[in-house]
Order: structure tokens, then sequence, then C-alpha cells
């Protein structure tokens, strides 16, 4: 079948159609062929990607002035420090800004050392020096987690051989923070410690951290080591109150139901670091011979009759003759023995954190707990919480009726939100079947048309080609109302006003071979025609 039979059938059947028929087919193939170019169009849009962020606003102008060049697409975001480009060719593009060495903030760092030439003098080289150390030790600042950009001023004194006592470096940091983020304080003297220990000679309380809001986060003076240790302390304590008011919940709930109970702990930890050293000394034991660590013998032996002299003096100072002495021996003889003794050295490193005094108060719902024995439940947690009153801890265990009107009030909002999320979901499957049910319908009623027309408009338009063939041959004869009939040449047969072309005979007998019954039924009623004329 040929194009033109196509089209010259979806002619007719358009052409028996009503006029409201006509508008609705109309709108039907308006409506596709716009909903095709929508999604088209929304298909083939590329999806965007950061090519960079964070950009200064001459990188940013450099970039776009090299993606207009390069005829690429892009978009602006963050007040123009966010550039955006089709997601495929992002890596592409990002290689093309490094050969155009962008963006040019990027190259700072110890790469400004790489500009310097032979020409380069003292003064410069240092400046240089301090300007690409400033840099990489902001590079290294943003690295931290909550930082988006930081600035990082430093002051070297300059080094004089005949000066004694010189200038200390100084240091300046200025640090933005990413939206809805801060810097805690053991952020903060990171930043402090990451400076001083980059510098050389520069001490941390030499060191000053502000933020963009003008807040001094450390500065000299500011103890900035005991805040982040109290904040650090803080979160400790608070996490062990936390940990042990769950545990006792999780015990009580079972027993008066959840949202029945209330846990509340106060701890006081003591965060002191305590190094004791004890040395003991052990005695040996009974029967056992101890063993010398060192001895030591002294002896002394004399013998002789030498003696000095000796008497009583008499008048004129004269001494009076004494006895002569007799002959004598001296012997003396000693021993020192130092015995091993046992001795027990202890030092004992007590770590921070432990318990001092905690003091644990449970509420508990009276309508729920009417049928609980508070002692019971005082002991319980006693022993879940860890409470030793040797240390002055103390438990509290108190029954009070609770306000459920809040809570009865929510479950009350949540179940008509539930319900109307239901019914939303409903109305919605509802439209959905009814769209369906209304283009099945139309589908339906059109396919039915069309397969109507298509049983009639063949034959149909079979015979008003064999009228326009019969026509032709009349006119080909001479024939018709008032014209001249033309004489037909000797020897020429006449033609037979029925005779018609091969392709429409051909198609005729397909016709006849299909649908035989319309065939006869239009036949019968050209003759039932012919007669009555």
């Amino acid at each position: 079948m040929n194009v033109r039979a196509i089209l010259d059938r979806i002619r007719a059947v358009f052409g028996e159609f009503t006029a409201g028929q006509k508008m609705v087919t109309a709108l039907i193939v308006l409506a596709l062929v716009i909903g095709a170019v929508l999604f088209r169009s929304w298909a083939a849009k590329p999806s965007y990607a950061p090519l960079f962020s964070n950009l200064a606003a001459s990188d940013a102008a450099a970039i776009t002035d090299k993606l207009n060049s390069l005829k690429e697409p892009y978009r602006l975001a963050d007040g123009g420090s966010t550039i955006l480009v089709p997601q495929k060719d992002v890596y592409q593009l990002r290689l093309d800004m490094a050969k155009a060495n962008l963006p040019a903030s990027s190259q700072s760092g110890f790469s400004l050392l790489d500009k310097g030439g032979i020409t380069t003098s003292e003064f410069q080289q240092n400046v240089a020096y301090q300007q690409a150390l400033e840099s990489e030790l902001a590079k290294t600042i943003e690295a931290i987690n909550g930082v988006q950009s930081a600035i990082v001023n430093i002051v070297l004194p300059q080094t004089d051989v005949f000066t004694q006592d010189s200038s200390k470096p100084t240091a300046s940091v200025l640090v933005t923070t990413q939206p809805s983020s801060t810097l805690t304080p053991e952020q903060v003297q990171a930043i402090v410690h990451l400076v001083a220990s980059s510098v050389e000679g520069l001490n941390p309380a030499d060191v000053t951290v502000a933020d963009s809001q003008g807040h001094v986060l450390s500065a000299p003076g500011m103890d900035g080591q005991l805040s982040a240790a109290s904040t650090l302390q803080d979160q400790q304590t608070a996490a062990y109150e936390q940990r042990v008011a769950q545990a006792v919940q999780n015990l009580l709930q079972p027993l008066v139901g959840p949202g029945h109970v209330v846990v509340q702990v106060n701890a006081a930890l003591n965060f002191d670091t305590k190094s004791t050293t004890s040395e003991t000394y052990l005695q040996p034991s009974p029967g056992t011979t101890p063993i010398p660590l060192s001895q030591s013998w002294s002896y002394e032996t004399y013998s002789g009759t030498n003696q000095a002299a000796t008497g009583i003096l008499g008048p004129d100072n004269i001494a009076v003759p004494t006895p002569s002495p007799s002959p004598g021996t001296y012997q003396s003889q000693s021993a020192t023995v130092d015995n091993a003794i046992g001795r027990v050295v202890e030092e004992v490193k007590t770590a921070p954190g432990s318990v001092e005094r905690l003091s644990v108060a449970v509420l508990l719902d009276s309508a729920a707990a009417k049928n609980v024995n508070l002692t019971d439940v005082k002991n319980l947690v006693t022993s879940a919480a860890g409470v030793q009153t040797s240390r002055g801890d103390s438990v509290s265990v108190a029954t009070m009726p609770f306000d459920t009107s809040q809570q009865a009030a929510e479950k009350k909002a949540l179940a008509a939100a539930q319900k109307a999320q239901s019914m939303n979901k409903l109305v919605g499957y509802a439209k959905d079947a009814v769209i369906a049910l209304i283009v099945l319908g139309i589908i339906f009623f059109f396919l039915r048309r069309a397969k109507k027309a298509a049983e009639v408009s063949p034959i149909l338009s079979l015979a008003e080609r064999v009228e326009l063939e019969e026509a032709r041959r009349r006119a080909a004869l001479g024939g018709g109302d008032g014209a001249e009939r033309k004489e037909i040449p000797s020897g020429q047969k006449p033609a037979d006003r029925l005779e018609i072309t091969t392709p429409l005979a051909a198609e005729i007998g397909e016709l006849v071979e299909r649908q035989p019954e319309e065939v006869a039924q239009l036949l019968r009623g050209w003759l039932a025609d012919r007669r009555s004329s």
C-alpha cells in the first residue's frame, strides 16, 4: 500500500468527523507535539556541576572570559564565587583552565619564589618568602573542617648581628567560617599551633585568631588551652550524665511505659591528674640468712714499753719521779656488714575523669506507677547508676501526674495529618484513574470510528474513482450534457465507458476479495440507480 493511498484514507476519515471531533483531535495532536518538544528540550538540557568554587572576583572574571572565548555555556552561583559548567565538560575545562594558569590565586604559595630572577635583591627575596609562607599557611588552615577562607599575616623582625635582644615574630589569622558553622576551641588552638610551628621563633602566645564577624578567638593573654580543656571537660561530663540517664531510663521504661518516666543526672567529675609514689621495706623471713651487700673489717694491735712522760709536777715545776712502767699489749677488732633489705617502690598515676559525686533524680507518672514500689525502684536506680553513698551520692524517686494534653494534641494532629495524606493519595489515584479512563475512552472511540471508516472508505473511494473514470471516458468520447459527440474513426472500436485502468482494476479485485458483500451491495445500488434513471 503506497503512501498516497494512506494519506487519502486518513483525509477521508478526518473528513467524516464532526466539528467537535475535529477540534478534539487537533487539540490532542497539538498537545502531543508540545509535549514531545518539551520532553526533547528537557532531555537535551545538560546538567551543571561546579567548575571552581570560592573564587576571588578577579579569578571569576578571568575564567568567565576564557569560557566565553571557548563558547562554553556556564552559570554563576554563590554571588559569582562559584562557576557551573555542563557536567560532561568539567574535567576537560579544568585542564584547559590549568593550561591557562587559572585561577591565578591558586598559583600562590612557594611558587611565588619561582618568579625571582638574578637581579632580585635580598629584600625582595625576604618579602617573597614571607608572602609565600603566608599563602601556604592560609591554604593549610582552609583545609580545616568549617573554614571557608583564611588570611594570614606574619611580622618577621629584621635580624641584626649587633643587637642582642631583637623583637620576636608575631602573626594574625583572619578566618571566615562556612554558613551555620563555628570553630570549636580545639580548632582555634589547632590554628594557633599550626602557625606557630611553621614560623621560626614564633610563640603560640603571640598568635591572634579572629573571625570575619570581628570576634577574637585567641589573642595574647587569653588562655586558649584552658578554654579548650574546659570545653572538653564539659563535653565529657555531659556525655557521662547522658549515658547514666539513658541506662536508668531503659531500665524503667518497660515498667511504666515510654513517656512516663523522666531521669535527670548531675555528676561531678574530677579531671585532676594525680601521681603517687610509695616505697616499702620488707622484713626478712624468719630462719633465712640475709644476703650481705657489702662487708668491712678493722684490726688494731699494740705491744711495747715506750710510754710518754707522765707524772705530777712538784714544787718549782719539777716532776716527781714515777716508777717505770712495765711492758704491755693492745688489740682491737671491728666488722661492718650491710645486708640486703627487701624494698617495693610503687608509682600510681590516676587518670582524670573520676566521679566525685553523683546525683540521680527519677520522676514517674503517677497514672502509670500506681502499683510500683518506690523503694524497689530506688534500689534498682542505685545499682544501675553505680551510686555510692560513701562518696555522698544521692538518689531521689518521686511520682507526680504528667500533663498529657500536649501529647494528645500531637497524636490527634498526627492522625489528622496521616488521614489527610491518605485522602490526598486516594484523590490523586482517583484523578489518575479518571484521566486514564478518559484517555482510554477517547482512544477507543477514535479507534472504533477509524475502523468503521476504514471498512467503508475504500468502497466509497473506489466508487468516486470509477465515476471519475467514467466522466473522463465520456469527455474523451465527446459525450456530456449539451456537448457535441466526436466521431469515432473508422476501424476503431468504441471504448466501453466502464473500462478502467489496470491499477484500478487490481485494487477493485483486491477489494472484492476482502469485502465481497459490501461490493455486491454497492453494485446493486448502482444498478438500481441506472434502472430508475
